[in-house]
């Protein structure tokens, strides 16, 4: 019984000694989705795709409801239109009319002033033949001077009126402007993004709402698979990691594919863990394995699907 043992440990040792590596590493396919969401909440109006379309980066995807933003941006818009018609107001003199008026008024005062230096001419000759007492001089006087302030006054109200307003209240109507102008350009920003465009181009992989269906904010509503975003983890033993490295080139086969697709590796896992479920066999199903992913070029990508199991090969 001992000699059995002992031949059978022999015969083990020896199975183990001469234990290569395999000629291939197991692995599958799998994706990075981009999940298209919005920042806000809205019923489902419009959803412009369907699963397994393809669809290129700008193209219109899904729209929500967008009522309440229509009307905010309307209220904005007609805020901007006041805010800068004031501006506008305040930068020009009052209106041709009112200049007008004024400038009768300026006609009227230099008349009245008239009629006063010639009837102060008059009594100054008067007193000085003494006809009238000098009292009468210095009513005539003053009422001159009386005439001539109006006269200034009136000339000062219709230079005012060809003017702008003080610059305090120009500065003021035009920061006023500004804010209504960043309110518009907000709530443009908010009715664009009741709708979506995708970002990348790719396959639309599923639609995760209906029309009609109510959206939460941030909820994505399409997942969309861009090629590049396809690649290949398999898991290789400790003994062969030293002879890897990023950027190698690989060679990936799988069932259908009708010849091996080429990939470069991009990872390195810096720590190893046991062999996944779905990737064993009886050689290797115990032993501790380091994760790669290796990603083929984009045309290359559109063979493999996500979840696919997969052959990986080192390139000759």
């Amino acid at each position: 019984m001992v000699r059995i043992l002992m031949s059978t440990s022999l015969a083990l040792l020896v199975v183990g000694c001469g234990e290569r590596s395999p000629s291939y590493y197991q692995g599958y396919a799998e994706a990075e989705y981009v999940r298209v969401a919005l920042p806000f909440a809205g019923s489902l109006e419009r959803l412009h795709v369907q699963r397994g379309m393809q669809v290129n980066a700008g193209d219109a995807l899904f729209v929500l409801e967008r009522e309440n933003e229509s009307a905010m941006r309307r209220e904005a818009e007609e805020r901007l239109r006041n805010a800068e018609a004031q501006l506008a107001n305040l930068q020009k003199g009052k209106r041709p009319t009112e200049i007008a008026a004024i400038r009768a008024q300026v006609a009227q005062a230099e008349t009245v002033l008239g009629l006063s230096e010639v009837q102060l001419k008059r009594i100054e000759q008067l007193v000085a033949q003494n006809f009238i007492a000098k009292e009468k001089y210095d009513e005539a006087r003053a009422v001159r001077d009386r005439d001539r302030a109006h006269v200034a006054q009136l000339k000062a109200d219709l230079a005012t009126a060809q003017l702008a307003a003080r610059a305090d209240e120009i500065k003021a109507a035009r920061a006023a402007a500004a804010a209504a102008q960043a309110t518009l350009a907000q709530a443009a920003w908010r009715l664009e993004q009741k709708s979506a465009t995708a970002p990348v181009g790719g396959l639309v992989a599923d639609t995760l709402y209906v029309k009609g269906e109510w959206v939460g904010a941030g909820s994505p509503v399409v997942s969309l698979l861009p090629p590049q975003n396809v690649k290949v983890k398999f898991f290789v033993p400790e003994s062969v990691l030293g002879a890897l490295r990023v950027g190698q080139e690989v060679r990936v086969t799988c069932d259908g594919c009708a010849a091996p697709i080429g990939a470069r590796i991009t990872f390195i896992a810096p720590q190893a863990e046991f062999t996944p479920p779905v990737i064993y066999s009886k050689e290797n199903r115990t032993k501790l394995v380091f994760l790669v992913e290796a990603r083929p070029g984009p045309e290359d990508a559109a063979k493999l699907h996500p979840g696919q199991p997969v052959e990986v090969r080192a390139a000759q």
